[in-house]
């Protein structure tokens, strides 16, 4: 058993999602590992709404994001991967480490923007960070041409 079998890419159609699914893919190819994908809608958190201002709006959000979902898993299986997707509402954080607790995944793959200035060193009030939350390791891809 190699000690990435359970794999959890995370993919929001973003060039850093894009180049986050690609390297995900080819690790998950190399390992043989069970590969799962998440894409996430902010709009809904603890059945509320949340930066939607009506109901058409917070459809139209699910729709877009159900249609990421759907092309990251052909990605993935144009290459080869049997990949589930999953879609998650709420605050990315907080779901990437919750389906990665249900998935009981050994692995997220994510893909990361350098921020500038102080933006980097401080996330805001209320917000956790990701590797406080999981308990399993995290790729974090980055592009080297990119300094921030």
């Amino acid at each position: 058993m190699t000690p990435f079998s359970n794999m959890l890419l995370c993919y929001d159609s973003t060039l850093e999602g894009r180049r986050a699914l690609i390297q995900g893919a080819e690790l998950a190819q190399a390992l043989g590992a069970e590969t799962h994908l998440l894409a996430i809608t902010r709009t809904i958190v603890g059945g509320a709404m949340v930066d939607m201002p009506s109901g058409a709006a917070l459809r139209e959000e699910e729709k877009t994001v159900k249609e990421i979902l759907r092309d990251g898993v052909e990605r993935l299986r144009a290459r080869g991967l049997a990949a589930t997707g999953h879609l998650a509402f709420g605050r990315p954080i907080e779901q990437i480490a919750a389906v990665a607790r249900d998935l009981d995944v050994d692995l997220i793959v994510i893909g990361y923007r350098p921020r500038l200035g102080i933006a980097r060193w401080w996330a805001g009030p209320g917000n956790a960070q990701l590797l406080d939350l999981v308990c399993c390791s995290v790729l974090v891809s980055i592009d080297p041409d990119d300094p921030g």
